[in-house]
């Protein structure tokens, strides 16, 4: 059985987390699936938007420990050598297509989101929770530092001390909370997660795919430029958009007080 389930669906693209019997941990298996199906969906045009979701009860819970303790075991026995040397760069991989993709992605969580499940949450550009979802860094129970670029994506959403308050205590917080601080984008009854995911996923896909694309380019590297740089990268974006036949038509419709045809 496959830890990861793609499908497609016109323009939308469902990735579904598929341990429910353990919570969507990790497990050996997944980080590779989620690597190979956000590469398929980064390579595929057809594709304009992306939801990320967990089968039964939970999104993802983090790791799996029973995985971690045969680690443990093989490590007191056998050494350095027992521990999987490329599980970090799989992992990653997929976090990097994830920000990468020139296509919005929606996380769309309910129940337990702790640990890598947080930060595959925070890798996706909009997050969907349910009201009965509570979230935990997680990491510090279990003695480990954060992976899948939690300590780079929770401090720019909700700010430094209170990411360091979060990672250090490992506290668990309620939906409500995180929408507060800015970790999700809206907190929904728990029988419309999937509706209401779907309607924001139905509205990216009419809008302009290139001008979404090039938007979420310069939103994700906002950090790592001068001011003067992004002014200039702002202006050439804005210069390309102006080519394109959205722009026309985005233009157009508003005088014609009509919706926009967006096709790019």
């Amino acid at each position: 059985m496959s830890t990861v389930i793609f499908e497609k669906k016109e323009h939308i693209a469902c990735l579904t987390l598929n341990r429910p019997e353990k919570l969507n941990v990790l497990g050996p298996d997944m980080p590779g699936e989620l690597k190979r199906c956000t590469e398929a969906i980064k390579n595929d045009s057809q594709i304009r938007c992306v939801i990320i979701k967990g089968a039964g009860d939970h999104f993802m819970a983090g790791g799996d420990i029973d995985h971690f303790k045969a680690l443990v075991d093989a490590y007191a026995k056998e050494g350095e050598s027992a521990l999987p040397d490329d599980m970090f760069d799989v992992l990653h991989a997929a976090i990097l297509n994830i920000q990468t993709m020139n296509k919005p992605v929606i996380a769309s969580v309910h129940g337990a989101v702790a640990g890598f499940g947080l930060s595959l949450m925070l890798a996706c550009d909009l997050v969907v929770a349910s009201e009965n979802s509570v979230f935990s860094v997680a990491y510090c129970k279990i003695g480990t530092t954060p992976d899948g670029g939690m300590s780079y994506f929770l401090p720019r959403a909700v700010g430094q001390k209170k990411a360091m308050e979060l990672a250090l205590t490992g506290k668990r917080f309620s939906a409500l909370e995180a929408e507060q601080w800015g970790l999700v984008n809206q907190v929904v009854a728990n029988d419309v997660l999937e509706e209401k995911t779907l309607g924001l996923a139905n509205l990216l896909c009419a809008g302009p795919a290139d001008v979404l694309a090039r938007t979420k380019h310069l939103f994700n590297q906002s950090y790592d430029v001068s001011l003067p740089d992004r002014l200039q990268q702002e202006a050439d974006q804005f210069y390309q958009s102006m080519l394109k036949a959205d722009f026309t038509e985005g233009v157009t419709s508003f005088c014609e007080k009509r919706p926009a045809k967006f096709n790019a």
